[in-house]
This record gives structure tokens, C-alpha cells and sequence, in this order.
């Protein structure tokens, strides 16, 4: 049986509200690997509760005493450690397919719903943490949050756009990773949980594949992401 494991997750004003598209990247492999974790809440400013693990973003998970931060070094931990539970990756050959996949969720997909969703996330987060919130992403920008998601329907054409490899493939088969879903696909769901859990805007159309895959890992795990907290229902 896995040892204890604690896992710090990013949160909103409201503590059960997790929003963090690498935290739920970890929170799908964990539920793949079928193995529980304390979750603990920590937000931006909370950066002194995490110095033991020697950085200061979340996702960290604590593995009988041993910190992993980073969600993708968290998927080769857990991989490593629990050779015994079902394969985040589905062999080690595959492993690089799920880089890749994470790779272009963290440089195409998080920047382009972020271009949507960005002011909204300065809405559900802690008082203490907006501060820090809207300086520093202002700064990343070079613009204000509501420069930044202005023209909200031109974002969402250009997300579509940045879409089309995922549409591609999802037209063909159930999953990223083929018939059923794997880290690849767990890489690619993050962010699309991130914006179910801060913001009431849409992003697919129903009509698209990458909505009924969606719709399919929202149901994964007896529905652990469909019933997490979110500013959107159902």
C-alpha cells in the first residue's frame, strides 16, 4: 500500500476551490494510479508552507517524507515508485509522447485559455492574494488583466485555432492516449479544468470532439473532476 502522501493545491477564497491546471494534472494521475492523497489548500502568497520542498509553485506532493514538486516530476514518481499500479504513461516508450503532449498543453493551450479567462481568476482567489495576482501577471503581459482577455470572442477563435491538433486526433479515437486515457490526456484536461473551475465561459462548442472528450474525462474516476467545486455546474 502507498505510504502517506500529502498534496498541496492551489486555492481560491473558498478553500475547496482548486483551480490550478498542473494541480489537476497530478489530481487525474493519482486517481489513475488509484491512490489517495491528503489535499491540502495553499494559494500564491503561501510561499513560506511549501520553502521545505525548495521552491515555490504548487503542485507539491509529500511521498513518505520525500517532496516532489512539479506535476510532470510528479508523473515519473509516481510512475517509478508504484510500478504495481496501472501506467500514467503506458510503457516506458510512450513516456516521450506524454512529454510532448505536456509540453504543447504548457505552451500553447494554458497561454491561449488564459487570453479567456485571465480576469476572472482575480475573482475567486483570496484577498490576500490579489495583489500579488494581478502585479505580477500584468507584468508578464505588459498590459492590465482586462486588456489582456479584451475582445473575449477573438480569443476564443484563436483558441479554437491553437485546438486543431487535439481535434484532429479526437476524431479518430476516444482518448489522446487511444481508447483509454493516460497522463497524455490527463496534460491536455488541466487546463480545460482550470477554466471550469474559475470562469462561466464556454469554450467549445458541442458540436467540437474535444468537448465529448472533455465531457468523457469529467466522468472519469466516477466523476472526481465533474464533481469538484467550479464556477460552472453539471
Amino acid at each position: 500500500m502507498p505510504a502517506s502522501l500529502t498534496l498541496y493545491e492551489l486555492a481560491g477564497a473558498d478553500p475547496e476551490l482548486r483551480f490550478s491546471p498542473h494541480c489537476w494534472k497530478t489530481r487525474m494521475a493519482l486517481a489513475h494510479k488509484g491512490i489517495e492523497a491528503e489535499r491540502r489548500p495553499w494559494r500564491f502568497t503561501d510561499k513560506e508552507d511549501i520553502a521545505f520542498s525548495g521552491q515555490g509553485l504548487v503542485p507539491v506532493l509529500v511521498d513518505d517524507g520525500e517532496a516532489v514538486s512539479d506535476s510532470w516530476r510528479i508523473a515519473e514518481h509516481l510512475e517509478s515508485r508504484y510500478p504495481d499500479r496501472p501506467s500514467l504513461f503506458g510503457g516506458e516508450a510512450a513516456q516521450p509522447v506524454s512529454r510532448f503532449v505536456n509540453s504543447w498543453a504548457d505552451s500553447v493551450l494554458v497561454p491561449a485559455i488564459s487570453r479567456v479567462i485571465l480576469i476572472d481568476i482575480d475573482g475567486i482567489i483570496h484577498e490576500k492574494d490579489r495583489d500579488y495576482f494581478r502585479s505580477s501577471r500584468e507584468q508578464r503581459y505588459g498590459m492590465r488583466l482586462e486588456e489582456v482577455v479584451s475582445d473575449r470572442e477573438a480569443r476564443l477563435a484563436e483558441l479554437g485555432r491553437a485546438l486543431a491538433p487535439l481535434r484532429t486526433i479526437l476524431r479518430h479515437q476516444p482518448f489522446i492516449a487511444g481508447n483509454s486515457p493516460l497522463y497524455a490526456d490527463y496534460c491536455a484536461f488541466g487546463p480545460f479544468m482550470w477554466a471550469r473551475c474559475v470562469s462561466t465561459t464556454e469554450l467549445l462548442a458541442p458540436d467540437d470532439p474535444v468537448f465529448a472528450w472533455r465531457e468523457r474525462l469529467l466522468d472519469a474516476f466516477e466523476g472526481l473532476a465533474r464533481s469538484a467545486q467550479s464556477a460552472q455546474a453539471g
